[in-house]
C-alpha cells in the first residue's frame, strides 16, 4: 500500500507476535511521528537485547551471561524445580514470589499441528536436573489448554520412573468468578481439584 521505507517498517513490524496489519500500520506511523531520539532507544534496545540476552545453559531462562539470576542464587532450592513453557511464564511466578525453587523452562509445549513434538522441548535437560541435583518435587506449570495439558501429561510420564514427586498447578474457578459463567470443562478441573476445609 505504501512505498518505501515506511513500507519495510510496517512489514517488519507485522511478522511480530500479536500485531496484525493494522497495528503494525499504526506503530509504523506513530514511530515516524515520534522524535528521532525516541526511535534511536527503541532501536538500540533490540540491537542490545540481541547482542546480550541469551539462555541460561541450565534452565533455559534468559540471562545476560550463561547463568540466568535465579539458577546464580545460591539461597533458592535446588530441590524444587517449577517446570514452565516460557520465559515469560517464569516471570509471572516469580513476581508472585510464590516458589522458592528454581525453574525450567521447556521452550513451548507439544503441538502436534505446529510440528513441535517433545524431542523439540527441553525435557531430557530436565530429566537430567532431578538426577543431578536429587530434585524432591517438580511443579509442571505448563498452560492449562491441550498443549499445556499434553505436554504435562508427558513430562509427568517421563519424571515418575525418577521417583521424584510430581505436582500441577491446580485448575478451576478464578478467585471473584461467578459459577453461572463457568464452562463444563473448568467447572469439571474444579470439583477434581477441592481440597477438604
Amino acid at each position: 500500500m505504501y512505498e518505501g521505507p515506511i513500507q519495510d517498517l510496517i512489514d517488519e513490524l507485522a511478522r511480530l507476535p500479536g500485531v496484525g496489519p493494522k497495528s503494525a500500520q499504526r506503530l509504523a506511523f506513530w514511530l515516524v511521528k515520534a522524535p528521532a531520539d525516541d526511535a534511536r532507544r527503541l532501536a538500540q534496545a533490540i540491537v542490545q537485547a540481541k547482542e546480550r540476552i541469551f539462555f541460561c545453559r541450565e534452565c533455559g531462562n534468559v540471562a545476560e551471561g550463561d547463568i540466568c539470576r535465579v539458577c546464580k542464587d545460591e539461597s533458592r532450592d535446588r530441590t524444587l524445580i517449577c517446570v514452565v513453557e516460557e520465559p515469560k511464564d517464569a516471570a509471572t511466578i516469580e513476581k508472585a514470589s510464590l516458589i522458592k525453587g528454581r525453574f525450567h523452562i521447556l521452550g513451548g509445549a507439544i503441538s502436534p499441528l505446529d510440528g513441535i513434538g517433545p524431542d523439540d522441548l527441553r525435557v531430557q535437560e530436565l530429566l537430567d536436573r532431578v538426577e543431578r541435583d536429587h530434585v524432591i518435587e517438580v511443579i509442571l506449570a505448563t498452560n492449562p489448554n491441550l498443549e499445556g495439558n499434553a505436554t504435562a501429561m508427558y513430562v509427568a510420564a517421563m519424571l515418575k520412573p525418577l521417583g521424584v514427586k510430581v505436582t500441577r498447578l491446580a485448575s478451576g474457578l478464578p478467585v471473584g468468578g461467578d459459577l453461572e459463567y463457568a464452562d463444563e470443562v473448568t467447572l469439571s478441573q474444579a470439583l477434581e481439584g477441592r481440597r477438604e476445609m
